[in-house]
């Protein structure tokens, strides 16, 4: 079953519902987002006892903003438990405490980070919204004056947001320490077993140490095949601590340089966020992360990656780091973008005014060109841009 919310739902995943016939929730935001009578409707009412009544009916939504229904409609369930669990970070480190009993955290709330004394902090953490999405109050701080200028963007007025506070609520924050190392997203589902089925794996690129932007995400063969089974064993462990089945996840994750795997975040019953990494990968290799959950299948790597072993394919993310407001802006030249990349499968255009971001580029690079990658993450868009 889906469960489709606002701010955006995207061609590809509609049409693999319409071609699967799977069953679609009738919401009041899912019939305002998607004006088909073709694809199968199920009634809210009818959508609340199927999913009570059978547990092992797969459930997936492409935003989190859903998050608000399955409270609602769900309450008591084991998606409702697990969504809530997951999406609240400080509830999540307290999970994996056991785990992890060496890894510092505390929590804040937003009026009280301004009163804060440098000197009862540990450099370097990171400070986010304990319920957070898209990066959106996230600092990396190193130092005095690191956190002298996160506190002057950690307010209010800043952090006002077109998410609703079940997804982004900024009046409490997480401190946590920094680790070294390289970051991973996971597309995952735990079947109806509660074995966990990785469904693809991104090195989340930055540009530096500081940089908590969302900017390029990479798969290929390589990646997923050299980080598979450590991922896998770590994400069955969280399983086993949960008690999860049945549900479909976005997991963050650091590698450190002994190797040793720190989660990050469980982004529940969504794969990335905005449509971007399933689909990526249903886009680029014809395999899609939709289906094999819905259908409660595994991925066969080597298919999966046939005649395209040696392609990076990356999603783009791009992200206002102009310095020019909204409205400042006349106009962004996708044009002139789609010549810079190698092969750009998809260049997703949206409203930066509207959704902070000019779009998504889908690209498929080789894997002896770096540049296009390294240049994309570095700049600040400005060359695209046509300012009033």
């Amino acid at each position: 079953m889906i469960l489709l919310d606002k701010p955006f739902a995207s061609n590809y995943l509609i049409q693999t519902i319409r071609e699967q016939l799977y069953p679609v929730i009738a919401t009041r935001e899912a019939k305002e987002l998607v004006k088909d009578d073709s694809l199968y409707w199920i009634s809210e009412d009818d959508a609340s006892k199927i999913l009570r009544e059978n547990p092992d009916n797969p459930l997936y939504s492409n935003s989190e903003n859903a998050l608000a229904w399955v409270a609602g409609h769900l309450e008591g369930s084991a998606f409702a438990r697990h969504a809530q669990l997951f999406k609240d970070k400080a509830r999540f480190r307290e999970l994996v405490r056991d785990s992890f009993p060496d890894f510092s955290f505390s929590t804040v709330k937003l009026g009280e980070i301004q009163d804060l004394d440098p000197g009862d902090l540990s450099f370097p953490f990171v400070i986010k919204p304990s319920i957070g999405f898209f990066s959106i109050g996230v600092h990396v701080v190193k130092n005095t004056s690191d956190w002298d200028a996160a506190r002057k963007d950690l307010n209010y007025d800043r952090l006002k947001s077109i998410y609703p506070p079940n997804v982004l609520n900024t009046s409490t924050f997480i401190i946590e320490e920094y680790i070294e190392g390289e970051e991973f997203a996971v597309d995952c589902y735990y079947n109806r077993s509660g074995d966990v089925v990785i469904l693809n794996i991104l090195h989340h690129r930055f540009s530096s140490g500081a940089d908590t932007s969302d900017r390029v995400y990479t798969t290929s063969k390589d990646i997923v095949q050299s980080h598979l089974e450590k991922f896998r064993s770590f994400l069955q462990t969280i399983g086993e601590q949960s008690g999860i089945r049945n549900f479909p996840a976005h997991v963050e994750l650091r590698l450190d340089s002994r190797g040793k795997i720190i989660p990050i975040e469980i982004n529940p019953l969504r794969f990335g966020g905005w449509c971007t990494t399933a689909d990526l990968l249903g886009i680029s290799t014809g395999f899609s992360p939709y289906e094999f959950y819905m259908n409660n299948e595994k991925p066969k790597w080597d298919k999966v990656f046939k005649g395209k072993e040696n392609k990076k394919f990356s999603i783009i993310v791009l992200n206002n780091n102009s310095g020019y407001t909204p409205g400042e802006i006349e106009s962004f030249d996708y044009d002139l973008l789609e010549k810079d990349f190698e092969n750009p499968l998809l260049i997703r255009k949206m409203d930066v005014a509207k959704y902070s971001v000019f779009g998504f580029v889908f690209a498929e690079t080789s894997q002896a060109n770096e540049e296009e990658l390294k240049s994309i993450l570095l700049s600040d868009l400005r060359k695209y841009i046509s300012a009033k």
